[in-house]
This record gives structure tokens, sequence and C-alpha cells, in this order.
């Protein structure tokens, strides 16, 4: 008896052990493996808000990619022949942070600009809440030509607000003008040069060309505030950095007990259900179901499948009946050209729900007059 419980021991503990290593494996694993986390626009972040892929491809292009995270690491970084990319600039607070960003040297990229940062680096262009959003580039500036068709998503639309010559693209989503020798560029949106935004259209085309103009890309996006409220600091900033190890330990501990105490599930149990649900509520549930997916597809396959599984027994055809078989057997029946009853059983899917209520009304009278007839 005692040797039989020792025997158990034995295997239970090594069970336990090896429980205990998958799941820090599988822990560390994950760690290593996820996201690099980051702001929106963070150069290092691998997210999808983040820009770490599009910084990868402007080096690997043999950019020089600078990234300043302060107005200083901006000014020390700064050269004639230097292209400054500003992004997430409602971070940048104080009038002399602007006035050091306006004296500094080279072209600009501007992306989704504040009013305030638009007057003080980009004073040659003002919101133009009239011009249509189109996709198409639609001016002669080069680098949105080479792009083509791009998908910027919700922005700003700019026009001239001196006598600047302003080139406008994508309807005044994109502008470009010369401003004392310097080339300053401004885009409403700043989603496509995301990693989540590279790969629709000619995203990744576009902010290519926009970022990798000059040999030298200096990278601005701050990801916390700086100037006047910099001096306000989180719950997060105040929390010393070995609290972050402690609650990744205590994590690690609670995935263990819950590995270690948990029951193991059994086989289904089938049981009967609690209510009677009334088709109509059942059809009515799926349909919205359908409709807030937008499944015109599945939708309409499922009406004419059920139409056909009703309407063979009627003609005498078997389950596997070819579809011309059943539609001769159907214009038969029917005052209806045999091509549009073809094209209505086992046509192309509905691209509106106009389209696919009328397939519906359309599949109802075929089988009302197959029954009647």
């Amino acid at each position: 008896m005692s040797t039989t419980v020792g025997q158990r021991w034995r295997t239970g503990r090594w069970i336990a052990l090896a429980l205990i290593v998958i799941s820090v494996i599988a822990a560390v694993s994950s760690f290593l493996t996820a996201p690099r986390p980051g702001g929106r626009m963070d150069p290092d972040s691998t997210g999808p808000d983040g820009a770490h892929a599009l910084v990868a491809l402007l080096r690997d292009r043999g950019v020089d990619v600078v990234v300043a995270s302060t107005v200083a690491d901006v000014e020390r970084a700064a050269r004639p022949d230097t292209l400054l990319l500003a992004a997430e600039t409602y971070y940048t607070r104080g009038e002399d942070l602007l006035s050091r960003l306006t004296a500094v040297p080279g072209d600009r990229l501007l992306l989704e600009p504040t009013s305030r940062v638009r007057q003080s680096l980009a004073a040659g262009i003002r919101i133009d809440s009239a011009t249509m959003l189109t996709s198409e580039p639609d001016c002669d500036l080069r680098e949105a030509n080479r792009a083509g068709t791009v998908q910027l998503g919700a922005t700003d639309t700019y026009e001239k607000a001196g006598d600047a010559d302003v080139t406008r693209c994508y309807g005044g989503a994109l502008v470009r003008y010369q401003d004392s020798g310097r080339t300053v560029t401004v885009v409403g949106s700043a989603d496509f040069m995301t990693n989540g935004g590279l790969l629709r259209e000619g995203n990744a085309a576009l902010a290519m060309n926009l970022a990798g103009e000059q040999p030298r890309l200096i990278w601005y996006a701050p990801q916390k505030p700086e100037g006047d409220a910099a001096a306000g600091s989180s719950l997060t900033d105040l929390m010393p950095d070995a609290v972050t190890w402690l609650l990744w330990q205590l994590c690690l501990v609670v995935v263990l007990l819950a590995v270690w105490q948990g029951r193991r599930l059994g086989p289904l149990v089938a049981e009967k259900l609690p209510v009677v649900v009334r088709a109509s509520e059942t059809v009515e549930g799926r349909a919205r179901l359908y409709r807030s997916r937008r499944a015109r597809g599945q939708a309409a396959e499922a009406l004419r499948i059920a139409t056909l599984q009703r309407l063979t027994p009627r003609l005498g055809l078997g389950p596997n009946a070819s579809p011309a078989a059943v539609t001769s057997a159907i214009a038969q029946r029917c005052a209806g050209d045999p091509n549009a009853v073809h094209h209505l059983l086992f046509g192309p899917p509905p691209s509106t729900d106009s389209d696919l209520l009328h397939l519906a009304h359309a599949l109802d009278d075929i089988e009302r007059q197959v029954t009647t007839s």
C-alpha cells in the first residue's frame, strides 16, 4: 500500500515539475516575442500605431535616421541638408520651444500639426474645410504621383494663406511650398506612416518618398509633454523600476497557481434547452448578425440554398442536380427568362442591402410560381 502511494507521489511530482517548466518557458517566450510597446509614431514601437517599420525601411535605404525626443535633440542633429519630420507635436508646448524649432535649418515634414505648430512652422498654409478629400494625387508632385492611390484616413486639408506657390495633392491633404530656401511639406494625417497603415494602397511608397528625400532625417515624435506642462508626472513615472518586475513575477505566480489548481475539463454533456426559442427570433437574430457584419454574400447564399432545398423535390430533381437542370426545370414552371432565373439562383452576391432585399423578394416570387403551377 505504501509503495503504491509513493509511486503515485513521485509520478505526480514529475508531472507538476513538467507543468511548471512548460509554464515558465511559455511566459518567457511570450514576453520576448511580444510587440515592443510605445505611443503613436514611436520609432521603436512595433504596435499598429508605432513607426518602427518605416524607420527600418528608411535605414535599409541608406537614410541616416536620427531619433530626437526633445527640441534640444533636434537642434543638435539639425543641418542644412536634413529633413525634420515632426509628428505628435501637441506634446510640444510653449512658444519658446516652437521658436527654437522654427530656427532649425533644413526642410520640414509636418504630420497632423496643431494650429500653433502650423502657424509657427508652416505659416504659408491654413485649414481648408471646403475641399473634398481624394485618394488620387491629382497634382504635379513627383513623390505623390509615384505613390499613386493612398488611404490617408481622417485628415485635415489645407490651402495657401499668403503669396506662396502651394502644391496641393489628394484634395489638399498633402501640400508643399518653398519658404526662404527650404521645402515645407504638410500632411493632415500620420496614419499612412504607422505600422498598421503602410500596407494600404500606396501608403508605403508615399511615406518612403516624403521621408527619404534627404540623406539625413530627424525623427521628432515626442511621447511625453515638453515645455509648459512637462513638470507634471503620472503615477507610472513615480513608480520605481523594480515594481514592474515585481508585477511580472506576481503574474507568473498566478499563472502557475492556476495551472496547479486548475481542474481537468471532462467530456461535453448534452443538456436540454431551458427555454424554447421561436424560429422567428432565431431568424431575426441571425439576420441582425449578418447585417452588423455586412455579410451580404453569406446571407444571399443562405437564401439561395434554402430556396433550392425546397424547390428541387417539387421539381422531381435530386439534391445533386446541376445548375443548368434546375434552371431549365424552373423556367418551364415560371414565366421568367432562364438567364434571369439562373442569375437569381446562382449569380454573384449582391453588393448593397437594396440588392439583397430585391433578391429575397425575387426568390420568394419564384418559389410561389413553382408551388402554384
